[in-house]
């Protein structure tokens, strides 16, 4: 059955964006962050579109992601970043997966069931996940086979002295591991410089068209472009409202289209009074409320719109996260499964 939302992805954008990633990497390889379901966009897809042009890392949080992903694309590996609980070790084994170990206790549960190649998370200044210095410099990881030993930066984001702080603090601890490469950089860290790159990249945002820093902008494409379809076009008489609480009403008569959408599918609340819909090149204000399921669209000056007709949503994500208050990871991961994803 045909959905009356879909999410149009260019998938020559997101390839474009991973490139632009690996050039400002230097000599690093560039992998991908495909967790929560490729940040919304669909995690296979997006695997098998950057295999393809190339990438070989790939990580996602769970092991349910993990097993979702199954077989991988040949060359390609695939890490857990959140390690391995003892409630995921029959699917562990099942699958072919590392863990990135994250604290003693899973560093021993992997020694236990007897190892094999796995990654290494050492905090270094963000206080979450990941072993200490001390932990590293305690014996504890004496016949742990550490394929990459990373960390992961807090506030790359933002020009803070804890940046070069924690790059310090990786390369400190890494004579101490065993270990075949070094990570550091997330999307934001990337944009940091080939400093913070060391041998292996792991950008998220980024890669579907998140700008994490000033630096990536204009660089950056745009990859998810929400659409929906008009479901009545009514005359709304002036006077009348619009929606919940009547929060615009009609100075004129006014035509209002209804879509197909709302916050339920992760079209935010608070774009009420900010979102916009596109019809071509014609920028058409949303009235009212965002309620769970339609918004209204003034489509006054688009007397050619009918009931049936698509129109898209201005969802870049930078200006919109702004616009709503909201991160522009929230942006994208909160789409939800009503739209049928569909790649160009």
């Amino acid at each position: 059955m045909a959905a009356p939302l879909r999410l149009r992805l260019d998938g020559a954008a997101l390839v474009a964006n991973w490139r632009w990633l690996r050039a400002r990497g230097g000599a690093a390889a560039c992998g991908a962050a495909i967790k929560a379901d490729g940040y919304g966009l669909g995690a296979r897809a997006v695997m098998e579109r950057l295999a393809a042009a190339g990438c070989r890392d790939f990580f996602v949080a769970t092991w349910a992601e993990a097993a979702a992903l199954m077989p991988l694309p040949a060359g390609v590996a695939l890490s857990v970043l959140h390690g391995i609980r003892a409630e995921d070790m029959a699917l562990a084994a099942s699958v072919d997966a590392r863990p990135v170990l994250n604290s003693p206790e899973q560093v021993q549960r992997w020694r236990a069931a007897g190892g094999g190649a796995c990654d290494l998370m050492v905090d270094t200044g963000i206080s979450r996940l990941g072993l200490s210095p001390a932990d590293v410099g305690a014996g504890l990881l004496d016949g742990i086979a550490v394929d990459t030993l990373m960390s992961h930066l807090a506030s790359a984001d933002e020009d803070r002295a804890s940046n070069a702080a924690q790059r310090a603090a990786l390369h400190d601890v890494a004579p101490h591991v065993a270990h075949r490469r070094l990570s550091l950089a997330n999307s934001a860290g990337i944009c940091l410089g080939p400093d913070y790159a060391f041998d292996l990249t792991r950008p998220g945002l980024a890669l579907y068209g998140g700008v994490p820093r000033g630096e990536a902008a204009g660089a950056i494409a745009q990859v998810a472009f929400p659409e929906a379809q008009i479901i009545q076009r009514r005359l709304v008489p002036a006077g009348a409202g619009v929606g919940y609480n009547a929060l615009w009403t009609a100075p004129v008569d006014s035509e209002i289209a209804i879509l197909n959408l709302g916050y339920a599918d992760g079209y935010p609340r608070a774009l009420t009074g900010h979102g916009v819909a596109l019809a071509g090149d014609r920028r058409l204000p949303l009235r009212g409320r965002v309620s769970m399921d339609l918004v209204a669209v003034d489509v006054t000056n688009a007397p050619d719109l009918r009931e049936g007709d698509w129109l898209g949503l201005d969802f870049a994500l930078p200006a919109t996260a702004q616009a709503a208050g909201i991160s522009q990871y929230e942006l994208l991961t909160g789409l939800g499964g009503r739209f049928a994803r569909i790649w160009a």
